[in-house]
């Protein structure tokens, strides 16, 4: 039994020197096992340019989606102008209204779009400046006019079903709204920017002259990536 202590020193003993030696033949070996502070730095480097490079990507990236969804509100507010104006054709007063200024040559009644199956029904959202009949404000596609039943659409599907002429004669007031809600400009991050044009104004107009709302862009004057402005998308 006290020969096994002494064979288990030689073995340890014996490990430690073959350690040692090894170190000796081989100075590097303990470096070896681990990073040097130059492949740190090297590591560390390719990293950063790895980042900086991935961030204007990142950027670019949420940009485009300010972008279509810039493009998406546009559409939808436009759109919303243009149904406006069709349903102005032929209210207030009955008959027909001019698509283009009466005083200028060529001005003259206009046929109802077929798309539109109602005619506004209130007068009194329009003044004697608005001859082109366009929204008097943003606002009232949110808001809603009072509408009547263009002509006798009772073999339609809609909200004069089953109606004879004299009941759709006679029909409630109904407010047709054309906008959910003004959305938000995603390149200012607020609904009250939205820049606003009349139809008596040029493209390049820079500020509103209350009188209708013809056309609508962003209040951003920032580049797009394309290279254009916003404002004048």
């Amino acid at each position: 039994m006290s020969s096994n202590p002494l064979k288990l020193r030689d073995v340890v003993k014996g490990f430690w020197i073959e350690i040692k030696q090894s170190e000796i033949r081989n100075p590097k070996s303990k470096i070896a096992a681990g990073f040097t502070l130059f492949e740190l730095v090297i590591t560390l480097s390719v990293l950063a340019i790895l980042v900086m490079g991935t961030i204007p990507l990142a950027q670019n990236a949420v940009k485009r989606q300010k972008e279509m969804r810039l493009r998406e509100s546009l559409r939808m507010m436009r759109s919303a102008i243009d149904e406006f104006k069709r349903d102005t054709i032929g209210a207030c007063p009955q008959g027909a209204i001019t698509t283009t200024n009466p005083t200028q040559q060529g001005g003259g009644p206009s046929q109802a779009d077929p798309r539109s199956r109602v005619v506004i029904d209130d007068c009194k959202i329009f003044d004697t400046e608005n001859l082109d009949r366009y929204p008097p404000t943003l606002d009232i596609l949110v808001e809603g006019v009072r509408v009547k039943s263009r002509g006798l659409n009772v073999q339609q599907k809609g909200v004069f079903d089953d109606k004879n002429a004299s009941e759709i004669n006679e029909v409630k007031e109904i407010n047709k709204v054309y906008l959910r809600e003004i959305p938000i400009d995603p390149m200012t991050g607020k609904k009250d920017t939205w820049q606003l044009r009349s139809s008596y104004q040029t493209a390049d107009s820079t500020s509103w002259d209350d009188v209708n709302v013809f056309d609508v862009r962003s209040g951003s004057d920032e580049e797009a990536l394309n290279g254009e402005k916003y404002s004048d998308w």
